[in-house]
């Protein structure tokens, strides 16, 4: 899992250490130490901590024009143990919706499980985007992540499989991603938050 770093092809357009209004601003990184873990495997330096045990991010893109982010994790994504749903609720969302962001794009490639507990989280952040016309989409969700979090109804709160788990997301310029998470929205079956 090391040698899995966050997407890196949009940094001469944005990064979250340069970014002001960014909740990880100012973050400084270490190319030579490996600290961080997902249980007992080291991941590349550039993933960003913000409270979990057990998943970490990425934020690769922000427009505040257009109001979206897209926000890349690893690891695993536990709610039952850890509750990680509330620390990237608290630690990220959260700032995040002060500077007007109400678009999430979560590009969950490297999800690599997904253990439940309750949804009131996903259910306050819903609310809380959907209040402004904005939405969540989880991009790219593995067969077996996507089917825990659909045993939970999280499709109630958050776009998830439908169109959104074949997106080829790599090599495309940001926006363009945007328009396209748009696009397979708007044509999609069911589509939350409009």
């Amino acid at each position: 899992m090391h040698d899995i770093e966050p997407y890196y092809k949009w940094r001469d357009h944005y990064t979250s250490e340069n970014d002001e209004r960014s909740p990880f601003y100012g973050r400084l990184y270490n190319e030579f130490q490996y600290t961080q873990k997902v249980y007992n495997y080291f991941i590349h330096p550039q993933w960003d901590d913000f409270g979990s045990q057990t998943l970490y991010a990425k934020i690769t893109y922000v427009d505040y024009q257009d109001g979206y982010a897209m926000i890349e994790l690893i690891g695993e994504w536990n709610d039952c143990l850890h509750n990680d749903v509330m620390f990237l609720k608290r630690e990220l969302i959260d700032y995040m919706l002060k500077e007007d962001i109400y678009k999430y794009i979560i590009l969950c490639d490297n999800v690599l499980n997904f253990h439940p507990s309750d949804d009131s989280y996903y259910e306050e952040w819903y609310e809380d985007v959907s209040d402004e016309g904005g939405w969540i989409a989880f991009v790219n969700t593995q067969e077996h992540v996507l089917q825990d979090m659909e045993q939970v109804r999280l499709q109630n709160y958050v776009n998830l499989g439908m169109n959104l788990i074949d997106v080829s997301w790599h090599g495309k310029k940001a926006p363009l991603l945007y328009q396209e998470i748009e696009l397979r929205l708007a044509n999609g079956t069911k589509q939350l938050g409009y």
